[in-house]
C-alpha cells in the first residue's frame, strides 16, 4: 500500500471516528410558530460549528413524571431546550419573547424520535433584550417549564 493511500485511509477513519462521537442531528421534524425564525441563528441546531461548545445550562433541571427538562444558553448564539428520559408523545419546546416581558412571540418544538428518549430544539435568539424559556410538553399538555431568561 502506498504512503498516500495509507494517509488517506487513516484520515478517513479518523473523520469517521469523530463523526461517531458527535450527537446525531434530531430526526423528528421541528415545528414552529409565531414569529420564530425572525432573528439570526433561529432555525439552526445548537450543534452548528459556530455555536458548539458555547452553551451552558442555566437554572436548575426541572422534572415531571421522571422526565427532565433543561435550558441551555450561549451569549454568542441564543438558547435551546432539551428533554431527557422522555416517553413517546413528548416534545421539547422553546418559547421566545421579542422583549424582556416574557410574552411568547415565537416558539419551536422537537418531538422525541422513535427508539430514543431525548429531544432538543433548534436555537432561539434571546439576545439583545429578548428572553426565552424551555417547556416539556406531552400529549398536548405543558407539564413543566423553566423561568424566562
Amino acid at each position: 500500500m502506498s504512503r498516500r493511500s495509507l494517509t488517506t485511509l487513516l484520515a478517513a477513519g479518523g473523520a469517521a471516528a469523530v463523526m461517531a462521537l458527535l450527537p446525531a442531528t434530531a430526526q423528528a421534524q421541528p415545528y414552529s410558530g409565531g414569529n420564530y425564525g425572525l432573528y439570526g441563528m433561529e432555525g439552526q441546531y445548537p450543534t452548528t460549528s459556530f455555536c458548539t461548545g458555547t452553551f451552558r445550562q442555566i437554572g436548575p433541571t426541572q422534572y415531571a413524571e421522571g422526565m427532565a427538562l433543561k435550558y441551555f444558553y450561549s451569549d454568542k448564539c441564543g438558547s435551546f431546550a432539551r428533554i431527557e428520559n422522555s416517553r413517546p408523545g413528548c416534545a421539547a419546546v422553546l418559547q421566545r419573547s421579542n422583549n424582556s416581558t416574557g410574552r411568547n412571540d415565537g416558539w419551536v418544538s422537537e418531538t422525541v424520535d422513535s427508539g430514543i428518549n431525548y429531544a432538543y430544539t433548534q436555537m432561539g435568539n434571546n439576545l439583545n433584550g429578548r428572553v426565552s424559556r424551555a417547556l416539556l410538553s406531552c400529549d398536548g399538555h405543558d407539564l413543566v417549564n423553566t423561568a424566562w431568561y
